[in-house]
């Protein structure tokens, strides 16, 4: 009987989070696959937890996936841990999961603590509609355009920075942002987590006097609907009507329903366009 993946959520910072059902997993599975048994060890021994262990990480990602999947083919069962949260997320273990599903092997997800989730929350920043960057891309290209796209955002969004990163990343949200809301997340669920919501500008400044400590959560307001409808209006203007019109025409739309769109894009009445094409 083939094994099953279980993905355990653990702590981000206080252990009185861990859920009974990872902790029962954790001890019935027959290996836990860790981030970094160094840091993960410390874990199971406050559990009192003697499941066996072995590393899964960024570096081994693939080899080691095929060694996991051989073992849960042969009847395993394998838990899944990051060194804090929740696996697959901003973690190596998306590739594993994917993995597990090309080989027909089952993966369930134990849910627990997520540091982007308890971010949001805690930002007094919109949570209806988000969106998760998890860390910007290093590769300079990348990141650019990435940037760009985020530029456009009128979702919240949620961005991981390590210390060392984070005025030089606050610098370039600010350029291709402006100065936007934001709240800035760190040591969540700890003795002294802390939320600071101020604005981009705000958090340049605190920084470059205030050595950026800990990993962070940055939750950024994203840009307001009526915001972006009025940057959409005047790139349309920058077409001619005709060639709005064109726009439309070309994707099979017809003339009459082209019009009343070309209308709505221009803030202007069916009327008006009507008019113009005269």
């Amino acid at each position: 009987m083939t094994g099953k993946l279980y993905l355990c959520a653990t702590p981000i910072g206080n252990l009185n989070d861990m859920t009974f059902r990872v902790l029962e997993t954790l001890k019935e599975v027959d290996l836990i696959a860790a981030e970094d048994t160094r840091n993960s060890i410390k874990l199971l021994n406050h559990f009192d937890i003697h499941t066996p262990m072995t590393s899964y990480h960024e570096y081994n990602k693939i080899e080691k996936a095929e060694v996991l999947i051989a073992q849960m083919q042969a009847g395993k069962n394998v838990a899944l841990i990051t060194d804090a949260g929740t696996p697959a997320i901003s973690d190596p273990g998306e590739v594993l999961v994917a993995m597990c599903q090309q080989a027909g092997i089952t993966v369930t997800s134990l849910p627990g603590p997520a540091a982007c989730i308890t971010a949001l929350t805690l930002s007094g920043l919109p949570t209806r509609r988000f969106c998760f960057e998890g860390f910007l891309p290093s590769d300079k290209k990348e990141k650019k355009a990435v940037l760009e796209e985020l530029s456009g955002e009128s979702r919240t969004m949620i961005l991981y920075e390590a210390p060392h990163h984070l005025v030089r990343t606050l610098e370039e949200l600010k350029v291709v942002l402006g100065d936007r809301k934001i709240s800035i997340c760190r040591e969540l669920t700890k003795k002294f987590e802390t939320v600071f919501p101020t604005t981009l500008c705000g958090a340049l400044e605190y920084y470059e006097q205030n050595e950026p400590r800990g990993e962070y959560v940055l939750v950024i307001q994203g840009k307001s609907l009526a915001e972006k409808r009025e940057e959409e209006k005047e790139g349309w203007q920058q077409l001619t009507v005709e060639e709005h019109m064109a726009h439309y025409e070309e994707q099979g739309i017809s003339r009459k329903e082209a019009m009343k769109l070309v209308a709505k894009d221009r803030g202007v009445s069916k009327r008006d366009i009507y008019q113009q094409l005269l």
